[in-house]
This record gives C-alpha cells, sequence and structure tokens, in this order.
C-alpha cells in the first residue's frame, strides 16, 4: 500500500509543476491571442499555400516582439538624461492620485527588487530570535535610516508572505549557503533536501551492548 502511495506522490511532483506551468502559459496565451485591436489579423500563408501560419501565432508573436522592443527602448532610455526627467514626471503624477499612488509605489518597488542587479539581493542570513533560537532571512540590499539592514524574514511554506524587519549587521549572521537552498528548505516547511550533507551520528545498538557486556556480580 505504502509502495504505491510513494509512486503516486513521486509523479504528482513532477508533473504538478508542469501541469501549473502549461496552463498559465497557455492562459496568457488566449489573453494575448484575444485582444480586441488583433482580432481581425488572419492566417498568413506562404508558397502556394504549403507554410501557413496560424492568425493566433501571428496576434501573440505581434505582441511579444512589440513588447520587447518597448522594453528594450524604455530601458535604453533610462540611461540618458531624457529618461531620469520622465521617470520622475511620471512619479510625480502618479503620486498625486490618492489610492493609485499605493499600488504605484508598491508595484515599482517589487520589481525594483526583484530585477535590481546587486550581489545582496535576497542572500539568505540567519538571525537570531529569542531564547537562541535562529530563523532564515533574505537581504533586500536596502538600509533604514539609522543604517540598520532591511531584511525579508518569509515564513513556512508560504514565502509570499512574512515581515520586513531592521537588523543591526552585528546581528546578522553570514552562511555560505545559496538562495535555491534556502527556499527549498522554507518551502517543505524543512523537510526538503538541499545541496549540504548531513551530520553524521553514531548510533549504538542497545541489544549488542546488553549482549557484550557482562553481568555485573
Amino acid at each position: 500500500m505504502s509502495s504505491w502511495k510513494r509512486d503516486a506522490a513521486s509523479g504528482l511532483i513532477v508533473l504538478a509543476p508542469l501541469l501549473v506551468s502549461a496552463y498559465i502559459i497557455a492562459w496568457l496565451f488566449m489573453k494575448i491571442a484575444g485582444l480586441p485591436f488583433l482580432v481581425g489579423l488572419s492566417s498568413f500563408a506562404y508558397f502556394g499555400g504549403a507554410i501557413t501560419i496560424p492568425g493566433v501565432l501571428v496576434r501573440v508573436g505581434i505582441v511579444l516582439a512589440v513588447f520587447t522592443a518597448l522594453v528594450f527602448s524604455i530601458g535604453y532610455l533610462m540611461r540618458t538624461t531624457l529618461g531620469s526627467v520622465m521617470e520622475n514626471t511620471i512619479d510625480g503624477i502618479m503620486n498625486r492620485v490618492p489610492g493609485l499612488r499605493i499600488v504605484y509605489n508598491a508595484s515599482k518597488m517589487a520589481a525594483e527588487t526583484a530585477l535590481s542587479d546587486t550581489n545582496q539581493l535576497q542572500k539568505p542570513v540567519k538571525i537570531e530570535t529569542w531564547n537562541g533560537l535562529r530563523m532564515t532571512a533574505f537581504k533586500t540590499g536596502k538600509q533604514a535610516e539609522d543604517g540598520r539592514e532591511l531584511l525579508f524574514l518569509p515564513t513556512a511554506p508560504n514565502i509570499t508572505t512574512g515581515f520586513v524587519i531592521e537588523v543591526e549587521q552585528s546581528e546578522i549572521t553570514e552562511t555560505d549557503e545559496t538562495v535555491e537552498d534556502a527556499l527549498t528548505r522554507i518551502l517543505s516547511a524543512g523537510f526538503g533536501e538541499n545541496s549540504n550533507e548531513g551530520i553524521p551520528i553514531n548510533v549504538t545498538d542497545e541489544a549488542s551492548d546488553r549482549q557484550e557486556t557482562p553481568p555485573s556480580p
């Protein structure tokens, strides 16, 4: 009974992420293909109809190409003075809109944190909370006004929630652990495997000790 349960669990562990990823990709594909201003595009035939590109692929390809070009164009523009002026102008306009400025600033901060090219981004560290207990946190690369490090302390197994804490640098324990190993441990609630080998433990067989030890007179 336990054998087929183990096989089923192993199969689901492999298939579930693939199915979820495929569903998300298919959902995004259909959303892009259903954009109103692209519905009129039909299929394209080449070489007398020998090769036909479906209209849905044409629509999705156009959207991805335009989006990619827009991302690189804006990214190049941001390296110039004009790009900085435009960014400050957009920030000023969005910050004047009540309610929307909260969503805008939170989204911008999340994008900067996730895409920023810094060596300290999401670096796992250890912090001592209370009574000698240690918890895993991640560096954000930011500091508070008084110079303390801003860390993100995720919850397990849901890492999308947690706490943003300010910690003195002297209270942070640096580790050689990778982000993947730390996330694996948190997402699996401590049951996941990582690249580190376990500590060997000497196990003594009590039954054999009783046989080898002579009885006391």
